[in-house]
């Protein structure tokens, strides 16, 4: 392929959402197309009642379980989750149905998101829940209570996972102006890193000093906003060299650098290796 695909919802569903149930007796087909790997525009749940899955992501491998929730966000690159004898929910919501503070909660980490354990009576809660969302999702749209009511078990389903998540990170999502800041400069990063390169022009975008962003990112995450936005330029370079057939100019180009040679030279010095080694490495 020659750029990493986008899946849009939009093309699946006019509801903004989908949802589906897992079943063990299911059998999954391998897709030939990279197996499968593309974005996506929108989020995606997973709730695994039992059985076991694993998901590769960013280059990383996912390890899920019985009893476990998981998220992907939009624009991370994964591959299909592959499933062993599982039960258990999928759930693809549009970005503009997740209320603000939810998304706070799901986008304010730097680092790769983890699956979260669920206890016996939040595990027993949210396949309720679930299960009740699944019949009323597949009745008639033609009922005029049809979108509220669907609506308002969304919203129920993405306040608990953001309740679990935001307990689970051990941050106050009120009082904690920090990760409202990391969180915003996370989404800023993912939009805009094309054309910003400069921690300055990050922290200006967010109407706050330079030294006070990196004091922040600091306190949350250990590193200064530079290693971020050089780990994010890595990241996409890395998706793009292993999922696109774009060269390695192409690809310094995609990424807002005019001059490709500093771009190889910042990608050796980042990955220790070269965007053709690197690429050469990962596909035999």
């Amino acid at each position: 392929m020659k750029t990493i695909p986008l899946h849009i919802l939009q093309d699946r569903t006019s509801s903004g959402l989908q949802i589906k149930k897992f079943r063990r007796e299911d059998h999954q087909v391998d897709d030939p197309d990279t197996d499968g790997a593309h974005r996506d525009d929108h989020y995606i749940f997973f709730l695994l009642e039992t059985g076991s899955g694993n998901l590769m992501i960013d280059f990383k491998e996912v390890q899920l379980l019985g009893g476990m929730l998981y998220y992907i966000l939009p624009t991370q690159v994964h591959h299909r989750i592959r499933t062993v004898n599982v039960d258990g929910w999928y759930l693809a919501v549009d970005i503009a149905l997740i209320p603000q503070e939810c998304r706070n909660v799901f986008e304010r980490g730097l680092l790769l998101q983890r699956p979260y354990e669920l206890n016996e009576v939040q595990l027993k809660q949210c396949n309720n829940l679930m299960t009740l969302f699944h019949e009323k999702y597949k009745e008639s749209d033609t009922d005029p209570f049809y979108a509220p009511v669907i609506h308002a078990l969304l919203q129920s389903f993405l306040a608990i996972v953001a309740g679990h998540y935001n307990e689970h990170s051990g941050l106050n999502l009120k009082v904690s102006r920090r990760a409202e800041i990391s969180g915003q400069f996370k989404n800023l990063l993912t939009t805009e890193l094309r054309s910003i390169k400069s921690p300055a022009d990050y922290a200006s975008r967010l109407n706050v000093s330079e030294s006070y962003l990196n004091e922040v990112l600091k306190k949350t995450t250990g590193f200064p906003v530079s290693y971020w936005i050089h780990q994010e330029v890595m990241t996409e370079a890395k998706r793009l060299l292993y999922y696109s057939r774009l060269t390695v100019k192409e690809i310094a180009h995609e990424l807002g650098y005019a001059d490709h040679s500093y771009f190889s030279r910042l990608f050796r010095k980042q990955s220790g290796t070269t965007a053709i080694a690197f690429r050469d490495q990962y596909r035999k």
